[in-house]
């Protein structure tokens, strides 16, 4: 009963936070999407869902090589309700609640927390890889003050090889006291990881594209510079952790990178719209993946009481 509680009011403070942040650009927002067509919305929101399914399978990935296979059901109802703990402030609730329901799986709670953790740096070098093939190309001076991320790559690049991050690992786990991984990351585990990183990264720019060519700016240029800026605003979000889900860091970075094509009026309306689309999406996915494993488990008890 008590877990029960924990999960619930885990989940309400998560929604708070997350309707407090609308809520407190509500005006702007509504502009923005005044501007937009329907049918626009809806094939970014589409381009969400495919990105934040590409994230999940990443994760899922990761989970599989450190020893944890996991059905595409279960592991979108760890991933897409624990990730609604980004929203609360502090990064240290999803990677609690995926710790809390992967438990109910039998996945160990150090397998769960090195996923969680792994998933970043693959995000977060991914993503810089594709700001760095299109913004300085496309954007040049409307990000120049961003170009020191680019040293980071090496870091990750280097720091991202297997046998590095499992003696990390190793050295965190002696640290707090606690066995060792069963199984060690591999680099096939690694390599299929950022292949639905970089997969999410497409389907995410797909999404803000969109949402640009709807506020006035198409062609080749705006489509690179609204991959670039995406992932741009990502990075710098997660850098900055002290904002829940990067609030207010990534908008002025996407604005700053969508300069080139767009006026900072409706850059601005693109940048909030993008946030509160890619919010949709999180609830939606959180509530589906919800509803797939509830079904699931009920077939499972129908058909084991019909064999009996």
């Amino acid at each position: 009963m008590i877990k029960k509680l924990l999960r619930v009011g885990f989940l309400l403070a998560a929604l708070g936070f997350g309707a407090w942040a609308v809520a407190t650009q509500a005006d702007e927002v509504g502009a923005g999407l005044a501007r937009l067509s329907a049918e626009l919305l809806a094939a970014s929101f589409a381009a969400v869902l495919v990105a934040l399914v590409a994230g999940m399978l990443m994760w899922r990935a990761l989970l599989a090589d450190l020893g944890s296979p996991l059905p595409v059901v279960d592991a979108a109802k760890i991933l897409f309700i624990g990730q609604l703990g980004k929203y609360i402030p502090g990064s240290v609730w999803p990677m609690l609640a995926q710790m809390e329901m992967g438990r109910d799986h039998g996945v160990p709670r150090t397998r769960s927390a090195a996923a969680f953790f792994l998933t970043y740096p693959i995000y977060l070098a991914s993503g810089l890889c594709l700001a760095a093939l299109t913004l300085p190309a496309f954007a040049g001076a409307s990000v120049a003050e961003y170009a020191w991320l680019l040293l980071l790559l090496p870091v990750l690049a280097a720091g991202l090889h297997p046998r590095v991050v499992n003696g990390v690992l190793g050295l965190g786990l002696r640290l707090l006291r606690r066995p060792p991984l069963e199984r060690p990351l591999t680099r096939r585990g690694v390599l299929a990881a950022t292949g639905w990183a970089f997969a999410g990264w497409v389907a995410y720019g797909v999404h803000l594209a969109l949402l640009v060519q709807g506020l006035g700016a198409s062609g080749p240029r705006a489509v690179a510079l609204s991959f670039g800026a995406f992932a741009l605003a990502w990075c710098l979000g997660f850098l900055f952790v002290i904002a829940p889900a990067g609030a207010g860091v990534r908008e002025v970075a996407m604005v700053a990178a969508l300069a080139p094509v767009l006026d900072r009026g409706s850059a601005i309306a693109a940048a909030l719209v993008s946030r509160i689309v890619v919010s949709a999406g999180d609830l939606v996915c959180a509530a589906l993946a919800g509803w797939a494993a509830r079904n699931s488990r009920q077939v499972v008890a129908n058909t084991d009481k019909s064999v009996e």
